[in-house]
């Protein structure tokens, strides 16, 4: 049986197990430990505008860690993460034309939103910023009840937050795109970016940076990967077609490289100082943080002042624009680099992801791995 869910700390009524009429089966996080056991809930029965989808491969994005774990100080236990899930649609409501039973599709970080057009985000297309979004897991939906990611069996979406996967992306290392793929390619697009001739800069050669790196080439810019492992520079240019490299605590380098950068995209969670960062731009070039350290950045103001230059976060991108970029990658054979892994090693996972031991995105084999209770 599972435990009743808690919203900051209150107990709910109903166990996860009677919420709703579908029983539905996964692994979850019980306590701050964020270690993962199996776990019965349920989900809603499959409405007008709703897909239900058999969740066959699932991405762990390092957002789940931080949950499960509770170190941003808001999650609801027990809590089901994943929130990059690829599978099978199994059926589709009476109102719903985007989706056949039998379709290929993937779901993000968001299943639901304001959608009533009164909101500046959604008037805009970008879900992702609705004051009433719903996230795919640890959120509150609209019926009150809490929503549950997919290290699980299968999921209920409305169409309208559900991705398209197109023929040749594969299931497994197209997952982590959902997340890590909308992260990096929004931004790009929305700071001009994404224009041939362009110099990026990508810090951090993780779950983010490579991707970041294989959209950049793609876009036609110029890439520099910029990092604190020396030992990544091979991997960096050999391997996922970086143009340069730096190593951030060499200052020679650093040093001949200010000034030459249009844009960059800070993927590191860890805390760092971002002002020897900053230097490297050009006049009015534009920082761009997609990673979320713990604890408030380390920034000088004058090398802000200094060229004009802009900070700015990202935050996933709307629907119609994943669509764009999973088409897009689609196009140009982007993946993520991937370890499978099987449902019962998601502690070994998380684990080896809180360390940085993976190159660079675990995905749990969820149709071949999770054994029902």
């Amino acid at each position: 049986m599972g435990e009743a869910a808690t919203v900051n700390g209150v107990r709910k009524a109903t166990p996860p197990e009677e919420e709703h009429p579908r029983k539905a089966f996964g692994w979850a996080a019980r306590d701050a430990s964020g270690r993962f056991s199996p776990f019965v809930f349920s989900r809603r029965n499959n409405g007008d505008e709703d897909v239900t989808i058999k969740i066959l491969y699932c991405g762990m994005c390092h957002s789940d860690l931080h949950v499960a774990r509770n170190e941003w100080a808001r999650t609801a236990y027990p809590v089901v993460p994943g929130h990059e899930i690829v599978g099978m649609v199994t059926q589709v409501g009476g109102s719903v034309q985007k989706f056949k039973v039998g379709d290929r599709v993937g779901v993000g970080c968001m299943v639901n939103s304001c959608r009533s057009g009164s909101c500046h985000g959604c008037q805009q297309g970008l879900e992702n910023h609705c004051p009433g979004l719903v996230f795919t897991y640890n959120s509150v939906n609209v019926d009150g009840t809490m929503t549950y990611g997919g290290y699980s069996d299968m999921i209920v979406v409305d169409q309208h937050f559900v991705i398209r996967f197109p023929e040749n992306m594969p299931s497994d290392s197209g997952a982590p795109l959902l997340c890590a793929g909308i992260t990096v390619y929004a931004p790009m697009k929305y700071h001009g970016l994404d224009q041939p001739g362009k110099h990026l800069g990508v810090v951090g050669l993780g779950g983010l940076g490579h991707v970041a790196v294989r959209f950049g080439k793609a876009l036609g810019m110029k890439v520099t990967v910029i990092s604190s492992s020396p030992g990544k520079e091979k991997e960096a240019t050999e391997r996922l077609g970086a143009d340069d490299f730096l190593v951030s605590s060499d200052p020679g380098r650093m040093q001949a490289a200010m000034g030459t950068m249009d844009g960059i995209i800070d993927t590191v969670s860890a805390v760092h100082d971002v002002t020897p960062l900053m230097f490297l731009l050009k006049t009015r070039g534009k920082m761009i943080m997609a990673g979320a350290p713990e604890k408030p950045l380390q920034l000088d103001a004058f090398s802000l002042i200094i060229g004009e230059k802009s900070i700015a976060g990202t935050c996933i991108g709307g629907v119609k624009e994943t669509q764009e970029m999973i088409d897009f990658a689609a196009e140009h054979n982007i993946t993520a680099d991937i370890e499978l892994v099987s449902m019962d090693r998601v502690n070994e996972a998380m684990e080896r992801l809180s360390k940085g031991d993976v190159r660079y995105r675990f995905v749990i084999d969820i149709g071949n791995t999770l054994t029902a209770a």
